[in-house]
C-alpha cells in the first residue's frame, strides 16, 4: 500500500493526555455497545488509575503526537487503542506484530459485542479459546478469550 510505518516507541509519562484522547475517541467509534454511563465508568479507571500506572508502546505521528497505544501484561495484551482517524492504516497491527516478536502464547481479551476487534484479531491469526460472562470490572460485558500460537 505504500503507506510509510510509523515510529513506535516506549510511553513516557506526559503521554497520559494524549493516551486518554486516543482511548477516548477510540471507545466512542468501536463501543457502540457502551452507554454514556459505562464510557464515564471506565473513562475514570482509564484516565486516573491504568494509564498513569502502565507501560505502553505507543505508536506516534512524524510530530510524535500517539496516535495508537498497547499496553501487555506478561503475554497478553490488556489494550490496544487506536485513534479513529487512523484505523485500517496499520497501527495497530504494527503494535501487535511487535508484541509477536516477543514469542508464542499471546492472549487477549475482547468484548464479545466488539466485532470489529474479533474480526482485527482474527485476521491476524487469533483464535477464540472461551468466554467469560463479566468483564474485568465485574460488568455484565462478556468478554470473549483469545489466543495465538505461533506454533505450526
Amino acid at each position: 500500500m505504500g503507506e510509510q510505518m510509523l515510529p513506535i516507541r516506549p510511553s513516557r509519562p506526559d503521554d497520559v493526555p494524549a493516551l486518554f484522547e486516543v482511548w477516548l475517541a477510540a471507545v466512542r467509534a468501536t463501543h457502540d455497545f457502551l452507554t454514556e454511563e459505562d464510557i464515564r465508568f471506565y473513562a475514570d479507571l482509564v484516565r486516573n488509575r491504568y494509564l498513569p500506572a502502565g507501560r505502553f508502546m505507543v505508536a506516534v505521528d512524524g510530530g510524535d503526537v500517539p496516535v495508537g497505544f498497547m499496553g501487555m501484561t506478561g503475554r497478553k495484551i490488556d489494550a490496544l487503542f487506536v485513534d479513529p482517524a487512523w484505523q485500517g492504516r496499520g497501527v495497530g497491527r504494527a503494535l501487535v506484530t511487535g508484541a509477536l516478536g516477543g514469542g508464542a502464547g499471546l492472549a487477549v481479551d475482547v468484548n464479545e459485542r466488539n466485532r470489529g476487534a474479533r474480526a482485527f484479531y482474527g485476521r491476524l491469526g487469533f483464535r477464540e479459546i472461551g468466554r467469560s460472562p463479566l468483564d474485568d470490572e465485574g460488568r455484565p460485558l462478556p468478554l470473549v478469550h483469545l489466543a495465538y500460537d505461533a506454533a505450526p
